[in-house]
């Protein structure tokens, strides 16, 4: 059974940063991609950022390419999301979610296991 428990969320204003964490446990990640996805409201769940376990690609949505960064220290079975320049636009509840393989998908129905999301609200 694989968990993920995602932290770091917070009420912020615009031009801060944040760094999220993902805590990853129950299985060995190595063949895994791990993303991170985004949902407003009244809005669908998006794709955020995806990386793989093993291996330094890394992939973003267009829209926070340049404030957003993923990474992850294996040591410790996280994965984070670096937040820079927090926008208004920004808010939303952020998931952690893990795909089984090594293909990537920016398809949230393709991801095999969610956290229960962490809240970030940016004021202006």
């Amino acid at each position: 059974q694989v968990q993920l428990v995602e932290s770091g969320g917070g009420l912020v204003q615009a031009g801060d940063s944040l760094r999220l964490s993902c805590a990853a446990s129950g299985r060995t990640f190595s063949s895994y991609i791990m993303g991170w996805f985004r949902q407003a409201p009244g809005k669908e769940r998006e794709f955020v950022a995806a990386i793989r376990w093993s291996g330094a690609s890394r992939y973003y949505t267009d829209s926070v390419k340049g404030r957003f960064t993923i990474s992850r220290d294996n040591a410790k079975n996280t994965v984070y999301l670096q937040i820079d320049s927090l926008k208004p636009e920004d808010t939303a509840v952020y998931y952690c979610a893990a795909r089984i393989g090594n293909t990537w998908s920016l398809s949230k129905n393709d991801y095999d296991y969610w956290g229960q999301g962490t809240q970030v609200t940016v004021s202006s």
